[in-house]
């Protein structure tokens, strides 16, 4: 399946969602060298770079989720990978705030907290599937944030 279609590869991160044990989080992990894969490049390349990312995931998740026959299946996880490398572009480039943006990214993506949770369960398709997780990444940057300003 991995390699039956080249959007199949992406959605399900390279064959790391096929891992058979928390395949999100072996895909989450993959964000960390496409972040430092753009890590030298303008915030707005960045960013923009990022956006087209979400759009590719929409289209790859919607025709991998079509093609096993469940819109957010455990394999896909383009999701966590994109939004794993935008919470690691908002924070200092250490090993301690890598470790706390990886934590607090799964802890929203697992959990699904309100909203997460809605997004989750009324919003289908590959857009559902991207906009879950880039809600959790929100939710993740908004506490490393927070850490930030009362830490420094």
């Amino acid at each position: 399946m991995v390699f039956s279609h080249p959007l199949h590869c992406l959605s399900l991160g390279f064959g790391s969602g096929l891992s058979p044990k928390a395949p999100g989080t072996v895909g989450t992990l993959l964000g960390f060298p496409l972040f430092f894969a753009m890590a030298s490049l303008p915030a707005l390349i960045q960013s923009s770079l990022l956006i087209g990312l979400f759009a590719l995931g929409v289209v790859c998740c919607t025709k991998t989720g079509k093609a096993l026959g469940v819109s957010d299946h455990g394999a896909i996880v383009w999701d966590e990978i994109v939004a794993m490398a935008w919470v690691l572009t908002t924070i200092p480039p250490t090993f301690g705030w890598f470790v706390l943006a990886f934590v607090l990214f799964r802890l929203f993506d697992i959990a699904k907290p309100f909203p997460i949770s809605w997004c989750d369960q009324h919003v289908h398709g590959g857009f559902g599937v991207m906009l879950d997780d880039v809600v959790a990444a929100g939710m993740a940057i908004a506490c490393l944030q927070l850490i930030k300003s009362v830490s420094i």
